[in-house]
Formats: C-alpha cells, sequence, structure tokens
C-alpha cells in the first residue's frame, strides 16, 4: 500500500487490532440472522511524511451510510464546547451579518445552530442522510454530498464561499486527505480562515488509546505532517490550540498564502515538542501495541472475575472506540450485559461485531448492575454525572483506558 498523501510505499507497522466490523454499523434484530463484514484493522506509518493510516480495505459510501447513527448533539460537553468555539471565532475573526461560515461533515447542526443564533449566514456540507435531516429540522442548510474539489469549485462559482470554514473531527475520515484540504483552500475567501480540529497522534500512544482507531478514520495526525500536508494542497498554518476533547485533540488554524494573518509562536513549541516526542523517528511507533495486549488482558479478567461472582457489568455510550475496545478484546454478551445509549438512533439495536444489545439508559435503572463500563472514557465526568443515580444501590463505574480503573 502507498501513503495517502505523499505515495511513498508503506512499510512501518503501528497497530495491528486483528479485524472488525464497520464500528459505525449498528444491527437492528434482521441482521442478527445474516453474516457481518469484517475488515482488517491495521495501523501503518509513512516513513517519508509520517502519516499514520488505516489500510485500504473499505470504501467511504460503506461506512457513511444514509442510515449513519453517530449524531453529536447527544453529548452536553460537546455542546457547550461548539457554543464557546462560535462565540470565541465570532470575536477572533469579526464575524458579522456579511460573513459566510461553512461546516464540513455538519452532522446534525450541532454547532452551526449557534452560528444561525448569532444571526450569521451559514450552511453546513453533510454526507449521511440521517444526520442531515436532523440539521435540518433544526432549520440549516444542508449540502448532503461527500466534500472535495469538484464540490469546492461549484460552491465558489455559485458566490458561496467561506469566511469560515469549520470542520470538527472530519480531517481523519477522509480517505483522500488532499482531495479535501485543496478542498478548503479553493473554498476560502482571500483572507477567510479555517479550522481544523482532529484527536492528536502525539495524545493517543502517550494515552495509550488504541481504542482511537477503526475503519472510518482513516488518518491518525500529527501536528508536524497535518502541516506538511496542507503546504502541499494551498493552506499555510498560523496558529494551533491544543484541547482536552476525545483524550487531546488539536485545534489548526490556516489560511490560504497571504490571507493576513500572523504566525503565532504556538505553531513552533508544538512542532519543537513533537519532534522532543519522536513522531518523526521509526522508534516512538513500536511502543503502542504490547501496552494494549494488557489492556485487554486486564479487561478480560476483571469481566471473567464478575462473571465468576455473579455480577451483572453493564456498559453504557454505544460508541465506536467502545465497540473497537470490545471487538479486539472478543468480549461478547456473556461477559458485558448490554449497553446503554441517549441516542434513540441506536437504542433497540445491537453493537457491530459484539451483538451486545443497546438499550435506553433507563434500562440501567431497572436493572441494577453491579457495574458500569464507561466506553467512551473521554466522557467520564459528564457520564458519571449523567448516571449519579446508580449510586443509591452500590453500582460501580469501570473505565479500561490507559489502564484498568474503578471509581465510585
Amino acid at each position: 500500500m502507498k501513503c495517502r498523501h505523499c505515495g511513498d510505499e508503506l512499510r512501518l507497522p503501528f497497530l495491528d487490532l486483528a479485524s472488525a466490523p464497520p464500528s459505525n454499523a449498528y444491527l437492528d434484530h434482521a441482521a442478527l440472522s445474516r453474516p457481518e463484514v469484517w475488515y482488517p484493522l491495521r495501523l501503518l506509518v509513512c516513513e517519508n511524511c509520517w502519516l499514520v493510516q488505516t489500510e485500504d480495505y473499505a470504501g467511504r459510501e460503506s461506512l457513511f451510510t444514509e442510515d449513519y447513527a453517530y449524531f453529536s448533539s447527544f453529548s452536553s460537553s460537546w455542546l457547550r464546547h461548539a457554543e464557546r468555539y462560535v462565540q470565541a471565532m465570532i470575536a477572533r475573526f469579526g464575524l458579522d451579518e456579511t460573513s459566510q461560515v461553512v461546516e464540513l461533515a455538519a452532522n446534525d447542526g450541532y454547532l452551526l445552530q449557534y452560528v444561525k443564533a448569532a444571526g450569521i449566514p451559514c450552511y453546513g456540507i453533510e454526507p449521511t442522510a440521517s444526520t442531515a435531516a436532523a440539521a435540518r429540522r433544526k432549520g440549516i442548510e444542508i449540502i448532503e454530498r461527500f466534500f472535495g474539489r469538484e464540490l469546492a469549485g461549484q460552491l465558489v462559482a455559485s458566490r458561496q464561499s467561506a469566511d469560515l470554514i469549520v470542520a470538527n473531527n472530519v480531517l481523519a475520515h477522509v480517505p483522500d486527505i488532499n482531495d479535501f484540504v485543496g478542498a478548503c483552500s479553493l473554498l476560502l475567501k482571500t483572507h477567510g480562515v479555517a479550522t481544523f480540529e482532529f484527536p492528536h497522534l502525539l495524545r493517543m500512544i502517550e494515552g495509550r488509546q488504541f481504542d482511537t482507531a477503526y475503519h472510518e478514520h482513516y488518518s491518525y495526525l500529527s501536528f508536524g505532517t497535518v502541516q506538511r500536508i496542507f503546504a502541499a494542497n494551498g493552506l499555510h498554518v498560523f496558529d494551533v490550540e491544543e484541547l482536552s476533547t476525545h483524550g487531546g485533540s488539536l485545534r489548526v488554524y490556516a489560511q490560504r498564502e497571504g490571507g493576513g494573518q500572523h504566525r503565532q509562536p504556538a505553531v513552533a513549541a508544538l512542532l519543537a515538542a513533537e519532534e522532543a516526542f519522536g513522531l518523526r523517528s521509526a522508534g516512538v511507533y513500536g511502543a503502542l501495541q504490547g501496552s494494549i495486549e494488557k489492556i485487554k488482558f486486564d479487561l478480560l479478567e476483571f469481566l471473567l472475575a464478575c462473571r465468576k461472582r455473579d455480577e451483572t457489568v453493564a456498559a453504557y455510550g454505544a460508541a465506536a472506540k467502545g465497540n473497537t475496545l470490545l471487538n479486539f478484546s472478543g468480549i461478547r454478551g456473556d461477559l458485558v450485559a448490554y449497553v446503554a445509549d441517549r441516542n434513540p438512533e441506536k437504542q433497540n439495536k445491537f453493537l457491530p461485531g459484539s451483538r451486545i444489545p443497546i438499550v435506553a439508559p433507563e434500562h440501567l435503572l431497572a436493572g441494577r448492575p453491579h457495574w458500569i463500563l464507561l466506553l467512551p472514557w473521554n466522557l467520564r465526568e459528564e457520564v458519571s454525572e449523567q448516571l449519579a443515580e446508580v449510586r443509591q444501590w452500590g453500582a460501580r463505574f469501570v473505565t479500561a483506558i490507559p489502564e484498568l480503573q474503578v471509581f465510585a
């Protein structure tokens, strides 16, 4: 396989998670009687540009389907993050009723609802019908297509260029990263700005966050590699922020050459930090595989001990990262009885691979499990607060990453 950015041959392994079905391919009752498609799930590193990437097996149309079940608005902390972002961008770049904001992968309108409420013209681009419909119900204009140079050219021709492009948690999800970034450069106005948020590869390695690996994530991004990809496709990086979201993310600010924004000191500082960590040398990429085996076995030992004591374990959060953890660990419904989730689009379905049933959170109150395995460990504080009532019968919480932790 050749690198998705620079075309070099890929030889350096990073992670081998055996195989798994697409992590958002939730099953209905009828699907339980049919076979599932599993793909190898392996990550490789390009030793030329240091882009970490999945091997090619599944196309985007088979992963981002019309019934895509990930809806951003079901996380209250993510909504607060989006609202704060909109307020900050309005203040920093002077956005007003004469501006145009475009969000790529707008999902269910979780962010553009705040842009619209501020009286700033906006529209979203979102290829999945289920989330696009939810955004339209909020009164947000949505173009239901995958984004690339072809669509960007059409939008520019129809005078829909952007003063601000928002690309939250989408850069890692695009198979042709050069086409996507080049399209962003094309869609921006001369003095426009684009921001990109994505999980930081450094934090993934440091925090042993292997569950952020799944087929929908084609790329695993360091700042230095992103800067290189942007420069090759017409974007100049002028600032970067480190965020706590998703276990450690970056927000990268970019513009077309001559866009008027001055380069901030944070750019050089983060490049130096990545260099010191070793992200541009082969050695750092060999450490994660061994540590994830320990995470797997520690979790299995815990669940087997609970089973021997006849203690019920439920899970919370039917998230993609949870499916990676469960399928890599070989966990099924005999060890985790069910998973509760707030999203009604997932309820009464089954997790891909493990086929564990998904229920409403109220089921936890009726079932009174002894243990609750929090699959979206990055939302630990938010979820444990939402589920405060389970403490009435002494239920305790468990997270598996970066190591097994039990807390009340």
